[in-house]
């Protein structure tokens, strides 16, 4: 930052709501940028009538110090009332991403994702900063931030909530551990960046095959958890299948070339006796690590 200041203190303030820039007016409330994922995570930048150059070089306005990142990447560059913002690639060597679409210059709108190498930032339009800045911490904390669905805090949380209410009601609930399958060999191969692309693009295609009661989250790394409620051992076997094969066939791509992949799942359901969430995610895991030594690309439970 040019002005010597702390970024990471300045984002811990905004995020407690602490120091002078927790309370100005509405009215008088720039838009910003929010770090959704990487290093400086819940780092608000604001934005006003000065261009923001984002890049490696320390004398970058919005520093990001990654080797994904040229040292001059992109710029945001405002209207002249400042309200919106549009964000310019200035020849970078990873390119510049809206909404996982590359772009060499596009008007953002309020909500939009920028990711600036493997950084992922989200733009807040002016005007009513304070209410959608709190409701993104909370996303922060239950989002994550890479693919957008659920991370393992939500995911633990609705597990619990899940099992206690299939206990209560004695009803069946199942459980699937999803891994990509030697998920180091696609980032060795392809990169870090298209590593990132498949999680985001799994993410997409585990959450628009699934139920709109059931719940995928991101667990860890390539590891993906699915909570299945009112579905015994059966149909859970069903639906893990379903997806291993939708997996097997789909097109991944980053940067126009196309990365095969498989996952392996393990199945567990809740037994009548259970009454753990993460006894139910132990037995997933050992039976997802079954079908990697089995081969891989195959479903246990």
């Amino acid at each position: 930052m040019r002005n010597g200041s702390d970024p990471e203190a300045t984002g811990r303030h905004h995020i407690l709501g602490l120091g002078p820039r927790s309370t100005p007016e509405p009215d008088k409330k720039p838009a910003c940028l929010v770090v959704m994922h990487g290093l400086r995570l819940g780092y608000q930048h604001p934005l006003d009538l000065r261009p923001v150059l984002i890049g490696r070089a320390n004398t970058c306005d919005f520093q990001i110090d990654e080797e994904s990142v040229s040292r001059q990447h992109a710029r945001l560059d405002p209207s002249a009332n400042g309200l919106d913002h549009t964000v310019r690639d200035l020849g970078s060597t990873n390119g510049t991403y809206v909404n996982d679409q590359p772009v060499t210059e596009r008007l953002l709108a309020h909500g939009d994702r920028v990711q600036i190498g493997r950084t992922v930032l989200k733009y807040l339009a002016g005007g009513h900063i304070e209410s959608v800045y709190l409701e993104e911490i909370h996303r922060l904390v239950t989002t994550d931030g890479l693919t957008n669905i659920g991370n393992r805090r939500a995911f633990d949380d609705a597990l619990s909530r899940d099992l206690s209410r299939a206990r209560r009601y004695d009803r069946p609930l199942s459980l699937l551990m999803v891994d990509i399958d030697h998920f180091k060999k696609v980032n060795d191969r392809y990169g870090h960046l298209a590593g990132d692309a498949v999680l985001r693009q799994l993410a997409v295609l585990l959450k628009n095959n699934l139920r709109r009661d059931d719940m995928v989250a991101r667990y860890g790394g390539e590891e993906f958890g699915v909570i299945l409620p009112e579905i015994d051992r059966a149909g859970a076997v069903v639906t893990a299948d379903k997806l291993r094969r939708l997996v097997a066939i789909q097109q991944f791509q980053y940067d126009g070339v196309d990365i095969p992949l498989t996952v392996s799942v393990g199945v567990a359901t809740r037994g009548p006796r259970d009454t753990d969430a993460q006894e139910l995610v132990r037995r997933a895991d050992e039976l997802l690590y079954d079908a990697k030594t089995q081969g891989r690309n195959k479903v246990r439970s």
